[in-house]
């Protein structure tokens, strides 16, 4: 595919699994698994909601590297370590969607890569002929 464009956010994964940040293919955008690292180290501590709202920030600037925001995301996926971080995982989603609603999913999972991390997020946005 010639319209193929991939982003790195130089985290530490990216280059030992080989996979990019996010991936622009024609009009969408898929961008991977977001987790509140920050330089190697999950910041927020014990704290759902923080680490939901940075691992959508790195998603966001991954985004604007390739010419869209939050606002053009049409899907979430959120993976949740405890049942009992729904609520706060929820409302940071509701804070940077409730206007756009994307559809969205949340699940728990056993665990993830980082003992530390409580969420990772994922998005899929779309570069329609507004974007």
């Amino acid at each position: 595919m010639t319209d193929v464009r991939r982003v790195s956010s130089g985290g530490p994964w990216e280059d030992t699994i080989g996979y990019s940040r996010a991936i622009a293919a024609g009009p969408y955008v898929f961008v991977a698994g977001c987790t509140a690292t920050v330089d190697g180290q999950t910041q927020h501590d014990g704290d759902p909601y923080q680490q939901t709202l940075a691992a959508f920030g790195i998603a966001g600037r991954a985004l604007a590297e390739l010419g869209l925001s939050l606002t053009d995301v049409v899907q979430t996926r959120m993976y949740l370590v405890h049942a009992r971080d729904a609520e706060a995982v929820g409302r940071a989603h509701a804070e940077l969607f409730g206007r756009t609603r994307p559809a969205a999913t949340m699940v728990v999972v056993a665990g993830l890569i980082g003992s530390l991390m409580l969420v990772e997020v994922e998005v899929v946005a779309y570069r329609g002929t507004g974007s």
